[in-house]
This record gives C-alpha cells, structure tokens and sequence, in this order.
C-alpha cells in the first residue's frame, strides 16, 4: 500500500512540473519566445523573451543590436551632438532589456600616460553613465570602468586609427 501512494505521489509531482506549451493547430507543443504580461494599465503587452547576445566585448563588438560605441574627441569627455543620437539609441535598448545591466567602459587613444588615459577614460564612462540616468536609466542599472589606453581597437597612430581608441562601449551584464 505504501509503495503504490509513494508512486502516485510522485507521478503527480512529474506531472505537475511538466512545462507549458503553447500547441499550434497540429496540437504538437512549440515554445515561442514571444510573451505577454499584463501592464499596470491592465493592458496586455508583448514581451519578446528570446535570450540575448551578450557580446563580452560590448558594443564594441558590433553584434548587440541597439548599442552603439559613443566617441570623442581628442582629451575631451564631452558627448557631442554627433554622438547623442546614438546614445537615444542605447537608452531605448537599456530600456527594453529592464533585467539587463550594464557597464559603461571608457577608453583612450595610446597618446599620453597610463595615469592620465585612466582618469580621462573615467571621465568618459562618467559622462555617458550621468548622461544615461538623465534619460530615466536608474543608476543602479549602470556601472563604470576605465581602461585607459588598455584595450586599444586600432594601433594605427594616424589620426583616424587614434579617433577608434577614443570611446566608451557598453557591455551588457546579466538577464
């Protein structure tokens, strides 16, 4: 008697624990990476709940669609015009993907020493965080890191090349 409650117990535990799937009209389960979840309006809203490519190199990469490296000017942490519609663009991406965190990395060209490439590469990652939370990113979402002239993406020593150096990439962390 024991032994037949014990394995009716447990088949209804295996039972129970089985996944559910959506069943297209052939009846054959399929899973969708689409979702939906009900807003605080009580609306319904799709969420797309594919995983995400999160690159290790970030933006800078090219392979995270929706962020973009921002640049800048020789010695200069200032976002300029040219770059804040990029920067619109990750904001909107950062918003989208609400469980993702990220880093904000600042970089440098190889002119100058390592002391100061860290500090103007904080200065950077800095702007483009400030920049960020002014936008309605929340702070705690977003971290900072400086490489300096550490990770350089071009040893070319033309202007052009040093200009590739110059940035601050963001590098999704977690879902």
């Amino acid at each position: 008697m024991k032994k037949i409650l014990l394995a009716t117990i447990l088949m209804a535990a295996f039972t129970s624990c089985s996944s559910f799937r959506k069943k297209d009209s052939s009846g054959i389960g399929t899973e969708s990476p689409v979702k939906s979840e009900t807003t605080a309006g009580g609306e319904s809203e799709r969420l797309d709940g594919s995983p995400l490519n999160l690159n290790a190199t970030g933006s800078d990469s090219g392979k995270i669609d929706g962020l973009r490296t921002i640049f800048f000017e020789y010695d200069k942490a200032a976002i300029v015009s040219a770059e804040k519609e990029k920067l619109t663009g990750n904001v909107e991406w950062i918003k989208k993907n609400s469980k993702v965190k990220v880093t904000v990395e600042g970089h440098c060209d190889q002119r100058g020493s390592s002391e100061y490439n860290l500090a103007l590469g904080e200065r950077r990652a800095n702007a483009v965080k400030q920049a960020l939370v002014s936008k309605g990113i929340p702070a705690s979402r977003l971290t900072t890191v400086s490489f300096g002239k550490e990770k350089l993406l071009s040893n070319d020593e033309s202007e052009e090349g040093m200009a590739k150096n110059r940035r601050a990439n963001f590098v999704p962390i977690g879902q």
